[in-house]
C-alpha cells in the first residue's frame, strides 16, 4: 500500500464505528493517513490484535466528479473480489458500504498489503530485479484478464456506461468524458467532435475485442506493491487501488502500465503474461485500439484535474502532457489508417 504519512493518531469515533460495524468488537489503536490518493481518502488502521487495515472513504456524493467516478469504491471492491478469485494478489475486501441514510459517503475496508510501492522502490531496483518483477506482473495481469464480466464498460449502474458490446461501451465512456470536459469548462487540445468520432471511425477494430475482460486500467508503479525480506529478492506483493476498473478489451490494461514503459513492447512482461494465458496479438488492429485507449486515458486525466482541484506545477505538467499525448496518438491513428 502507499507509504504512511506521519503523524500517527488514534482513529476518530467515525472510523471506530465503521470498524465495529464491519468487524464486530475490535479496538483500533492507531490511524495514519496514506498518501498517493487523488480522489478517495485512505488511512491505515492498526488494531490492538496486530491487524493492519485500510479504510477508504469517497468524497461526499455532492462533490464534483466525472461521470464514471460514481460508486468508485464499489468498483474497487468488485475488482479485488473478482481478481482474488482468479488467483491475483490483491487486498482482501472486508466490507463495502454505499452512501445512504446515516452514511454520507461511500466507504471500503480492506486488508493492508505490506511492502512499498514500485514507484518508491524504483531507484533501488537492479535491471534484473525489474525484469523479474515485470514478468511476475505479466502473470498477475493475465490472471486478472481471465475474469469475464456480465457486460462491457464500467460496472456501476449509476454511471450508465455499459453496453452489450465493446464498441458501444467504449463510445459511451469516451463521450461521457467529453461531456464532462464541457461541463467543467476544460479546454481540449483538438476539437471535441474529432475525438467524439473516433469510436465510429474505428468501430471495426473495437469490435475485435468481443469478451468483457476485467481490466484494472491503473496498474502504474504507484499501485503495485513490492516486498522483500532483508536484502533478499523483491517480490510482487500485490496490485492495489482497482477503482478505475472496467470490463472490456484486455489490451486496455497495457495502457495503464505506461509509466513502466510501453507494455506491448516489453518482452519480460509479455513472457509472464503468456506463461499464464495466450497473450494479445499485436497486429494493426491492436495498435489502433491501444492508441484509442491512450487518448481516452489522457482525456480522463486532463478533465479530472478540474473537479479534483489540482493546482500549481502538477496541474500545468498534466495539462501539457495530456495535450501532447492526445495529439501524438491521433497522429499515430492517422498513420495506421484503417
Amino acid at each position: 500500500m502507499p507509504d504512511p504519512a506521519l503523524p500517527h493518531a488514534r482513529p476518530g469515533p467515525g472510523a471506530a464505528g465503521r470498524l465495529r460495524r464491519a468487524l464486530g468488537p475490535v479496538t483500533p489503536v492507531r490511524s495514519t493517513p496514506l498518501d498517493g490518493g487523488l480522489h478517495n481518502s485512505a488511512e491505515l488502521i492498526e488494531l490492538d490484535d496486530g491487524r493492519r487495515l485500510v479504510l477508504k472513504t469517497a468524497p461526499a456524493a455532492s462533490a464534483p466528479a466525472l461521470t464514471h467516478e460514481r460508486g468508485l469504491l464499489g468498483t474497487e471492491a468488485l475488482f479485488h473480489r473478482l481478481a482474488a478469485r482468479a488467483g491475483a494478489r490483491v487486498p482482501a475486501v472486508l466490507h463495502h458500504e454505499p452512501p445512504g441514510p446515516g452514511v454520507p459517503a461511500e466507504w471500503l475496508l480492506l486488508t493492508y498489503v505490506e511492502g512499498t510501492t514500485w514507484e518508491a522502490a524504483r531507484a533501488g531496483l537492479t535491471p534484473a530485479d525489474a525484469a523479474g518483477l515485470r514478468h511476475r506482473l505479466g502473470e498477475e495481469l493475465a490472471r486478472v484478464a481471465s475474469v469475464t464480466g456480465p457486460a462491457h464498460g464500467y460496472p456501476q449502474p449509476a454511471a450508465g456506461l455499459s453496453a452489450s458490446d465493446w464498441p458501444g461501451a467504449f463510445t459511451a465512456m469516451l463521450h461521457a468524458v467529453l461531456a464532462d470536459a464541457a461541463r467543467f469548462g476544460v479546454a481540449l487540445p483538438v476539437p471535441a467532435g474529432l475525438l467524439a468520432g473516433l469510436p465510429g471511425r474505428f468501430v471495426r477494430r473495437l469490435a475485435e475485442a468481443d469478451r468483457p475482460a476485467l481490466v484494472h486500467f491503473d496498474a502504474w508503479a504507484g499501485n503495485i506493491v513490492l516486498d522483500r525480506t532483508g536484502d533478499g529478492p523483491w517480490r510482487l506483493g500485490g496490485l492495489i487501488d482497482g477503482e478505475r476498473a472496467f470490463f472490456g478489451d484486455p489490451l486496455a490494461e497495457f495502457v495503464g502500465l505506461d509509466p513502466l514503459g510501453a507494455a506491448e513492447d516489453d518482452p519480460d512482461l509479455l513472457a509472464g503474461y503468456r506463461s499464464v494465458a495466450p497473450g494479445p496479438v499485436l497486429d494493426a488492429g491492436a495498435r489502433i485500439r491501444l492508441a484509442l485507449y491512450r487518448v481516452y486515458l489522457a482525456l480522463v486525466m486532463r478533465v479530472e484535474s478540474v473537479p479534483r482541484a489540482y493546482g500549481g506545477e502538477f496541474a500545468a505538467r498534466l495539462d501539457t502532457w495530456s495535450a501532447g499525448r492526445i495529439e501524438e496518438q491521433l497522429a499515430l491513428l492517422d498513420a495506421l489508417g484503417e
